[in-house]
């Protein structure tokens, strides 16, 4: 148990840090900003308490907005993003159902299941985030844009970062 808490806390600090220092400074006109920090809610043990995930949400949300000034974006975001993970587990459980101790991933459960539950929840989140951001439907299309195209480049980040742990 001990050993499951320092990893993830180390997969805490490190996504953290490799967002706050790499990913935000990545932008293409606007309209391109990979959040990989997500990945840590994704990779959360399926026995976790919903409760647990909604607290881990929401720090690792409140990480991102102290160290961006978002003022709360990241953090709601987060949490509707860990709030809506039990469904989104729901429904692409495989027919025999999740096996008790196995940790979602890409190494677990494979590729074709762990797309589909990536793109799911991170358009979830970018959803969220970018049209609170906007705060009006003034812009409907152009949010809509920078979601669907934030979210394939956060979702491609997150595959390589999978990739390479797989790897590893």
């Amino acid at each position: 148990m001990l050993n499951d808490i320092l990893r993830y806390t180390g997969l805490f600090i490190v996504l953290l840090a490799i967002q706050v220092l790499l990913m935000n400074n990545i932008q293409f006109s606007g309209y391109v900003n990979p959040y990989v920090y997500i990945l840590f809610i994704l990779l959360l043990p399926f026995e976790i308490p919903s409760w647990m995930v909604l607290l881990l949400s929401f720090a690792t949300g409140l990480v991102i907005d102290v160290s961006s000034g978002t003022l709360g974006l990241h953090t709601a975001a987060t949490v509707f993003a860990g709030f809506s993970r039990p469904w989104v587990l729901k429904l692409i459980a495989p027919h025999d159902g999740y096996e008790t101790g196995d940790l979602p991933g890409m190494k677990t459960y494979g590729f074709r299941w762990f797309i589909p539950y990536i793109i799911i929840i991170t358009l979830l989140h970018h959803f969220a985030l970018f049209y609170l951001e906007v705060f009006r439907f003034d812009y409907f299309f152009r949010t809509l844009l920078r979601v669907i195209s934030s979210s394939g480049f956060t979702v491609l980040f997150i595959i390589i970062i999978q990739a390479l742990i797989v790897r590893r």
